[in-house]
């Protein structure tokens, strides 16, 4: 249970798609002028992630990882898929990229007309893509934490858009300098949130563990000083026996 935690925080607050490794940004750019079309784009995304990450994890155990078909039988423990990774991963993001725009399309016409473009090139948003591959490279254990890191990793880009669409509907009414204005003030905005996310990173990370001390070895500074203080004047007694 914990480690589902963990997996759900971090990556919607440490390892955020945009914030920290500026996956979708031409969509985060170009449909975070609205609210509303931020959520519904948002909530798309949220959805394909769900869908794909798992889907994409069981293609990868099952039939892509090398020794995957072993359960065909042995003579196929051998073979090695890895190399139809994209491919198999773009097809099953793709496919879910249609059903989203059928979806959308048949239940909220205006949504649809508002996203666009951007509604089907979620088939080829980076973010969608580099959840499957994060996935595969973190080499996630369990179709369950898939599962989890896909909708958690839709969480946070869709916060991201839906943070940077509220703010930039309040800046039309601010005095933003002429040069600024449009895309220059939105870059400066989001270096400035992606700083702001940069202080999570130690929200998972406790302080290392304390060894425990040896026997026999000073446990605190006082100590230690006092150690070293019967040291020397042991030190100073051997050396007037000598002499």
């Amino acid at each position: 249970m914990i480690e589902h935690i963990e997996l759900f925080f971090k990556s919607i607050f440490i390892d955020n798609m945009v914030f920290a490794v500026f996956l979708g940004m031409c969509s985060y750019l170009a449909v975070s002028k609205k609210v509303a079309t931020a959520v519904g784009l948002g909530a798309a995304v949220i959805f394909v992630l769900a869908i794909t990450v798992p889907l994409n994890w069981l293609l990868d155990q099952y039939l892509l990882q090398p020794g995957a078909l072993k359960w065909l039988g042995a003579e196929y423990a051998d073979y090695d898929l890895s190399f139809l990774s994209f491919i198999m991963f773009i097809a099953t993001i793709a496919t879910m990229v249609q059903l989203v725009e059928i979806v959308v399309e048949k239940f909220s016409p205006s949504l649809y007309n508002s996203l666009g473009i951007f509604l089907p090139l979620i088939a080829v948003n980076c973010a969608i893509l580099g959840g499957s591959l994060f996935m595969q490279a973190r080499e996630i254990e369990t179709l369950g934490l898939a599962l989890n890191y896909g909708v958690s990793s839709g969480i946070g880009w869709f916060l991201a858009i839906l943070a940077i669409a509220a703010i930039r509907e309040k800046i039309r009414y601010s005095n933003v300098p002429a040069p600024l204005r449009g895309l220059g003030i939105t870059f400066i905005i989001t270096g400035l949130m992606g700083i702001g996310f940069l202080s999570f990173g130690g929200m998972l990370t406790g302080g290392d563990e304390e060894e425990a001390p040896k026997e026999g070895a000073p446990t605190s500074q006082v100590e230690t000083i006092e150690t070293e203080t019967e040291t020397v004047v042991e030190l100073a007694n051997n050396t007037k026996i000598i002499e």
